[in-house]
């Protein structure tokens, strides 16, 4: 029994090869931004700019770059996360001409659709958490790397 071997799903092996980029804080922050302001533009040539559906990619979003973020830098993001929620849904809000009516259209949109916002930084901070959880595991243990 000594000599068995665990097998490997095929699954595990498969998110093995997937790229595992590592992200400063910052960098996190700005991936999160920039995807998420391309994904509202995509929103809003597809789909008229639906709210449920920008809400819906702003989840994996949230997970992807909780995942991407070296592990110094975990704390940050459950942080750009939601600001990355913000202004991507800039294109998509609506709104009168000029700043203020453009203003009141992302306040607004921003009040209605709390929900994905919440959910979103949810999925980043559990991410995150579980992420740490762990390091701090790994590192208790002497026998492992």
């Amino acid at each position: 029994m000594a000599g068995r071997t665990r097998r490997v799903p095929p699954v595990v092996l498969a998110l093995r090869r997937l790229p595992s980029p590592r992200l400063t804080g910052l960098g996190g922050g700005l991936f999160a931004t920039a995807l998420m302001l391309v994904l509202a533009w995509l929103d809003s040539l597809l789909f008229d700019g639906s709210p449920v559906v920008y809400g819906v990619v702003f989840l994996p979003v949230s997970a992807v770059t909780a995942l991407w973020v070296r592990p110094a830098d975990l704390v940050t993001a459950p942080i750009c996360v939601p600001i990355a929620f913000m202004v991507g849904i800039i294109p998509i809000a609506g709104g009168a001409d000029g700043f203020g009516g453009q203003a009141m259209a992302v306040i607004t949109s921003l009040a209605l659709h709390a929900g994905w916002l919440y959910a979103g930084t949810l999925v980043a901070g559990v991410v995150a958490t579980v992420r740490k959880v762990r390091l701090m595991g790994r590192r208790r243990s002497p026998g492992r790397r």
